[in-house]
This record gives structure tokens, sequence and C-alpha cells, in this order.
């Protein structure tokens, strides 16, 4: 009948988790999967589908077997019989839970007044009469459960002869009917699951697949048939390794078992395959969901694939991108952390290795190094640069083992490719000539990058050479090169190299610009320092000089040792607040007006006096529109500088042993007397000079035979990790543990202070006192007598001869004659003669006259005014200076 038809059609309609092809060769019979390849397992797919017979019909089915996945586990049915008098007769399990009524309750009950609502009486009674009298009917019918929910059921009802009685009496040929209802909202959401199952197989553009429990394919639809190249047929009970490549069938295979016992799905899992359809490798996405049957029984996985090729192109395009922005960036936060050339081209390296490339070196040309200017790209005076001048190559990096040959090739021996034919190891300081038809001379009188044949090199894959251009001047260039294994540059590379190696040529640039202002100011700086260890009578003297550690920029520190006339020596320290040229040039200013106020013999307050009124005077940018002053001639008080330095001045007399200090806001002097611990002077500290306002102390010290007097700067002594006292206290034991010698004592002194610190420039000022012998010095007191002409000329002969001079005899008695004689001629009161030997021999002759001598030409016919002219021509020097009470005229022989 037709019902029936139906009813058995759709029983044996495709469910979830099942398939809906004829059944296949059982899957146990099936050979286990062996390792192979996807195009061999394809072949064989193929080739098992034409031997495959013809699906053969079903064997009967056996008493008492029950298909787990039926799809009476899915819908709610009913079964029972009614009975000749239109009572239930038979109630089944199925219909007991369908209308919530157990058999004891059903049995025996009208069905109608039972399960159909009232309203609906009279046809149900009309049609149950009509099915006992031998009509078959199929239709819809609302029913009522239990508790009184109405529902909508499909009806079967079918006359049957035989059927018990309600009272279980034995068979009868008395006619009665069977029933069969079905819940019919269960049934339409089966049948829209099963519209939806297929037109997500047959429509959708994702290849999808099912997977059994043993883990073969079941059912595919054809998108996932075009993906693999298979037909839609062959792939019946194929197996993840006769469709894919060993590693990826395995990391499938251990997924579909992963879901099937865990039940957790596994989303966007990336493999990689080759289409026997399409160049190149594929990339797939699969998501995989375990399928289960009544009581959560796991059935089989459902699998959904895309191909996410062009995706997984263009997400690699994007992290490239995203990789190179980041280079770029920490290229431009890493490199030109210091205006040191070296270390910027060290941290250029740190920035391509290995994030870029596998080895790397920078070359610069020569004269960057002593700050001077790279050849420019349009060539000097019209002609062309051909970029075959002297490299350095001042920094490599590597992390390929064995580079260094590589990167050290001879480029001297170039082939017909541009690659070295010989490799020799170039370490960073070696020097390098690239010749004219090399491909990285055309990269520097170029200005353009190329990418050179790397040759039969084994480590090297590719290599890209970048030239350092900045300020149309080509300072040099960076090589870059990928070992075997990774990709070859290509032109995406050459434009980030190029951005990258442009922003480090500005930093080169400004390095190489630093480093000439830096030059020249330490130049500057040392050229206003005493050459080597000066001498001075009386005194020992030991120097040293240390710019900072950071050497970033030069100080403004200073030390002089002046000769004055008498045996006397003018030892000078002093500090310019600031740092740079500017400080330099302020120094080197202080420092040249020292020395002219020294020569004027000026006691050390007034010298320091003078030094504040210049100091003021170089930030006084004076009348007028000058720098430093606006355009209506107001004066730019940022624009002004202030110039502040601090200064200790002192005065030894070799002949005495007296010092005499004055100090401008300078750290006090340190003394160390034999047999006494290491002392501060106390002496005054004034202010610094440039501020003004205050006069100046001094404070007069006899020094014992042996003391060593220090002068230094705040260098040695300050620091941020420490405080003021402790270096003090350091300085001090220094000294006292120091040897007795005095260059010796010096390096100590550094040695042991300023490894500690070393932020500031230091300079040092050691002085030993060696005291004159008695008989280095003669001195008398001559009466204002003409006399006192010869007296002086015999005492100053007869101590020369005495002291085995007597080739300063004739000399000395007529340079006396003539000193004396103008001490009578200008003077009052008594002459006093002194005669020192040194290194030289002074003469000095005091008077109460203030008038200073001043040589004059005299002319044919004066009687006198040439003793001086003599005085000049036979001494090697001669001089005169004031005192408190008159002045003294010297002159200096050699011996």
């Amino acid at each position: 009948m037709p019902a029936r038809e139906a009813l058995t059609g759709s029983g044996h309609a495709a469910v979830p988790g099942q398939s809906g092809a004829p059944a296949a060769v059982p899957l146990a019979a099936r050979e286990p999967a062996r390792q192979q390849s996807p195009g061999q397992g394809r072949e064989q797919a193929r080739e098992r589908a034409r031997k495959r017979p013809s699906a053969p019909l079903p064997e009967p089915a056996r008493w008492g077997d029950a298909d787990p996945g039926s799809i009476y586990a899915y819908i709610r049915v009913a079964t029972f019989a009614i009975g000749p008098d239109g009572r239930i007769s038979q109630w089944s399990d199925r219909a007991a839970d369908f209308f919530a009524l157990p058999a004891a309750e059903a049995v025996g009950a009208d069905p109608v007044t039972t399960f159909v609502p009232r309203e609906h009486w009279q046809k149900g009674r009309a049609r149950l009469e009509r099915t006992l009298a031998g009509e078959e009917w199929v239709g819809t019918a609302p029913y009522r459960d239990r508790d009184g929910a109405e529902g909508l059921a499909e009806i079967y009802l079918m006359p049957a002869a035989g059927a018990a009685g309600v009272d279980g009496s034995a068979e009868d040929t008395t006619s009665g009917a069977l029933c069969l209802a079905v819940d019919l909202g269960k049934l339409r959401r089966i049948e829209t699951d099963l519209a939806a199952s297929e037109a997500v197989f047959g429509q959708t553009p994702s290849g999808f697949f099912l997977f059994d429990r043993d883990l073969r394919l079941q059912r595919v639809n054809q998108a996932f048939a075009d993906a693999v190249g298979v037909e839609q047929e062959e792939l019946a009970g194929v197996t993840a390794h006769e469709l894919f490549s060993t590693a990826e069938a395995e990391r499938l295979q251990a997924a579909l078992r992963q879901v099937l016992d865990s039940g957790d799905p596994v989303v966007d899992l990336r493999f990689n395959s080759a289409l026997p359809n399409r160049a190149g490798e594929r990339r797939w996405a699969i998501s995989l969901y375990r399928l289960t049957g009544p009581g959560e029984r796991p059935m089989g996985v459902a699998g959904q694939v895309n191909d996410v090729t062009s995706r997984h192109v263009a997400e690699r395009e994007a992290a490239g991108v995203r990789r190179n922005l980041a280079l770029v960036n920490e290229a431009s936060a890493h490199i030109g952390s210091t205006l040191d050339l070296e270390t910027t081209a060290k941290e250029l390296l740190d920035v391509v290795v290995p994030q870029f490339c596998d080895l790397a070196t920078v070359d610069l040309y020569s004269a960057l190094l002593s700050g001077e200017t790279g050849p420019s790209l349009s060539g000097a005076n019209g002609n062309p640069y051909d970029g075959s001048g002297e490299l350095r190559r001042v920094a490599v990096s590597s992390v390929v083992g064995g580079a260094a040959a590589v990167l050290g090739g001879d480029p001297q021996a170039y082939g017909q490719h541009g690659y070295s034919s010989h490799l020799a190891a170039a370490e960073a300081g070696g020097t390098l000539c690239y010749p004219p038809r090399s491909p990285h001379a055309r990269a520097l009188r170029t200005g353009r990058s190329a990418i050179p044949d790397p040759g039969p090199d084994p480590l090297l894959r590719s290599t890209l050479v970048v030239p350092l251009v900045a300020r149309d001047v080509v300072l040099g260039l960076i090589q870059l090169s990928r070992a075997i294994g990774s990709e070859p540059f290509d032109a995406r590379d050459v434009a980030i190299a190029e951005e990258i190696a442009a922003r480090a040529a500005v930093c080169v640039d400004n390095a190489r610009l630093y480093r000439r202002e830096h030059e020249r100011a330490l130049i500057l700086q040392r050229s206003l320092l005493p050459p080597g260890n000066p001498e001075a009578s009386g005194l020992e003297i030991a120097c040293r000089y240390r710019p900072s550690s950071n050497n970033t920029e030069v100080g403004g520190d200073w030390f002089d040792v002046i000769a004055l006339p008498g045996h006397r020596t003018a030892l000078v320290i002093g500090d310019v607040m600031g740092r740079g040229l500017r400080a330099a040039v302020a120094m080197g200013q202080l420092r040249t007006a020292v020395r002219t106020l020294a020569m004027l013999d000026l006691e050390p307050a007034e010298v320091l006096g003078a030094l504040d009124d210049i100091a003021r005077g170089l930030g006084d940018p004076g009348p007028g529109p000058l720098p430093g002053y606006g355009r209506h001639g107001q004066v730019d008080e940022e624009a002004v500088e202030v110039y502040l330095a601090t200064c200790v001045y002192a005065v030894y007399d070799a002949v005495t042993r007296r010092c005499t200090f004055a100090n401008a806001g300078h750290l006090p002097p340190v003394l160390l007397s034999p047999d006494e611990p290491a002392r501060m002077l106390d002496v005054p500290p004034g202010l610094p000079l440039g501020v003004g306002g205050e006069p100046f102390e001094e404070v007069e010290l006899t020094l014992p035979d042996g003391a060593l007097l220090g002068l230094y700067t705040d260098g040695l002594v300050e620091s941020r990790k420490h405080q003021l006292d402790e270096g003090l206290l350091a300085f001090r034991t220094a000294l006292q543990n120091g040897g007795p010698v005095l260059e010796t004592l010096c390096d100590q002194v550094l040695s042991e202070l300023d490894p500690h610190h070393g932020e500031d420039d230091i300079a040092l000022l050691m002085a030993r006192v060696h005291a004159f012998p008695e008989d280095a010095v003669g001195d008398w007191q001559l009466p204002p007598e003409p006399t006192s002409v010869a007296k002086a000329r015999e005492l100053a002969c007869g101590w020369l001869l005495v002291r085995g001079l007597d080739e300063l005899v004739d000399t000395t008695e007529l340079l006396v004659s003539e000193l004396v004689t103008n001490a009578l001629r200008h003077g009052r009161g008594e002459i006093r003669l002194r005669l020192l030997r040194d290194t030289t021999v002074v003469c000095e002759v005091w008077d109460d006259g203030y008038a200073q001598p001043r040589q004059r030409r005299a002319q044919e016919t004066d009687e006198g005014g040439r003793g001086l002219q003599l005085v000049s021509l036979l001494a090697e020097r001669w001089g005169s200076r004031r005192t408190p009470h008159g002045k003294i005229v010297w002159f200096e022989l050699g011996f």
C-alpha cells in the first residue's frame, strides 16, 4: 500500500551518522593503511573502486537484531492493538512512553475518549468503526497525553484479523485493528535536519566529510572530492594515509582519534598537502566534531575543510610587513644612542643580525674615523668617483659558524661575476679597497644597492650590499648575507635594508661630525695644557690630565706651572663650569689671562681679582647689535652666556720655601708633610670667578723640605656614588700610602680613585719641595754709596769663583755694575744684592725706587742710556718686578 511504502522508505532515509550509499565492503575486510604518498593513495582508491563489485543485496535481517543507529531512536512512535469491541487489547512499551500511560491503565480503555480531544470524538469514533469494518486509513489526528497536553500525530490504522479479546481469551476470527502513531513534530524536525544536512553537503563551497568509528571516510561532498582530486564515489572507506603525506596524515589521524575519544572539537587545524590538479602546495584549515547517537554514543567524526592557501600567503605577507615595520622602528630607536662611530656601527648590526640576515659587516671610509668627510656622489671638482677609496671594517656580526672567512673576502680578487674568489679572514679594524669593477665599488659610486653573486661559497645563499649615504656624501657600505637555508633577498628586503641604512647613515654622519668637533676641542684643550712635566726651581713636578670615561664632551679643567723671576713658581689649577667646546674655549682664555697676569708679578689675590673681571667680561656681549642682542639693540638674556670657573693660584719661592695661596671657589689644596698625615690647607674658598663682588684672601705658609703639595679638580674626588668627604678622605689616604717616586704616586692616586667613577675630567698637579742648599744663595746689603758698585762687583765675582763658575765672572761683573749704578741713581736707601744658583745663575738688585726701568735706544751723541741695552744683549733673560717697598731688577745667565 502507498502508506506502507512511504513509511518503509522513510525508515531507510539517511540520517546524521549513517551513510546513504549502498552497503559497501565490510570495514574489517579492508587492508591496513600503508605508508605511502598522497598520489599513490589516490590511485589505489581509484583502482579499488574500479575492481569493486556492484553492491550486494542486503542480507535478511535476523530476529532479535537491533541497529543502534535506527531512526526509531530519534522519533517518537507508538504501536497498539484494538480489539473487535473497539477497545485497546494490546499496549506496547513505546505506546506507554508516547502517551505517558502504563499498559495496566491503557488495556481495555476506549482509545477515542482516552486520547482524542472531546471535540473530535465523533470523527474519531466514525473512523475507528470504518477501520474495524475493514477500511485502512492514514492521516493526522490530534491527541492528548496523560497530562492533558495536546499534540499532532500521524496515525496509521489498519484492520487485523484474529486479534485477541480484551479478556485474553483464545484467538478468534473477529476482526480488530492495529494502530501506529508517530509524533509529527519530531518527524518534521528530522526532515528539516535531513534537508539542512543535504543542503550543506551538496551546496556549500566548503569541503565536508564523515569518518566512521574506524576512521574511514563514509561520506564526502563534491567540494571535498574536488579538493583532494578524487571522485566522490571512490572515497568511500578511504583513510587519511591514502590521501595525504605520511606526516600530515599522522597529524590528521591523531586529531580524529582525539575528537572521537574526548568529544572536544578541534578547530582550525592547519596542514599542507600537494594536489595533483594544482601547482604548488596547498594550505588547508580543518575543523573536526564528534557525531553522537542516542545515549551520547560516538558514531564518527564530521569535518569541514577550507583551502586557506591564499589567506596563508596574505597572512605571511602581512606578518612580513609587520616584522619589517618592527625592524625599522627598532632601528630608529636603537641606532644612534651614542655619538661614537664604532658603537653606532655595532648598533646597526645588532638590529639586522639575526632578525634580517645571518652575517653582516659595516665598512666606513678611513677618513671618517678622524672626522673628515667621505666622497660626494657628484664627485670632487666635477670628476666622477670610482668607489675605490680605502675603507675600514668597523663592525662584524655573524650567527653562522666559520663565517669569518666569508665576511673577510679579499676584495682585490673579484672574478667576472663579481664575487670574491679568495676568502681571507679580515676582522674588524682591517682596511680594504674594492676594485672599480666590483659590485661594492659600484654601490659606493652610484649610491644604489647591489645584489652580487655569492659565488662558490658553500655557506652563503644571498648577499646584499647597501651604501651608507647621508647629505649626498657616501660614508661607506653595509654588506648583508643570508646563509644556506634562508630565503634569498627580494625587492622588499632591499627596500627595508635601504630604509635602515638611510637612518643609520644619518646617525653615522652625526657621529662623524661630533668626532670632528670633539677632536678639535681635544686638540685645543691639550694644546693649552703644559707639555709633559714642567720644571720648577726647588720643586719636583708631576701632573696628569684624564678625560671623563664617557668621552662624549671635553671639559674645562686645566692646570699650569709658570716660572717667575727669582726662582719662584706659580702653580695654577682651575675648572670651568660646564662641558663642551664652549668650556674648552673659556678655559683657554682664562689660562692665557693667568699667564699674562703672572708675568706682571702680581700677588695671588690680585691675579684672581683680575681673572674675575675677565670671566665676567667673557659673558658680556658689549654694546651694539651683536650676537646676544635683539633687533633693536636689547640684550637677549637667553643668548648671554655666563662663564663661571673655580681656581687656585699659588706662588712658591724656592729660596724662602714660602708659598702664598689664593682660592676662587675651588677645592682646597692637600699638603703632606714628612712624618705627618695629609691635611687639607685652610685656604678661604672665596667665590668662583665670574661672580664678582667679593675680594679674595691670601694665605702664606712655609713648606718643609720634602713636603708634598697636591692640587686637583673635583673630578678626582666627587661622584654620584659617594659623598665629597669620602672622596677627599680617599685622596689623602692614597697620598699617605703612596710611594716615594712622584710619577708613580700620581698613577697610584688615579688608579685608586678614578675607576670608582670617571664621570668628569680629572686634572692633578703634584709638587714636592726640595730646599736649596745653603751655598746656592748669596745675599748682601750695600749702603747707598758710590763705593758700593765696586763692592758689589767684588762680592759677585768672588761668589762665582768659589763655585767654579769662572766663565761667568766677566759678564756678571759688567752687568752687576750697571744694575747697582742704576739703583744708586734712581733709588734711595740700602741696596740689596742676591745671587741664586740652580739650573741657571740669577742676579737680583733691590732698591726702594718705584720707577720701573725702561730700555731705550740711545743716540750716538748720548753719554748714557746704554746700560739696559748691555743687559739685554749679554743676559739670557732680564726684567724687573715691584716689591712692597720698591722694586727688583734681575738678569739670568746660563752655564
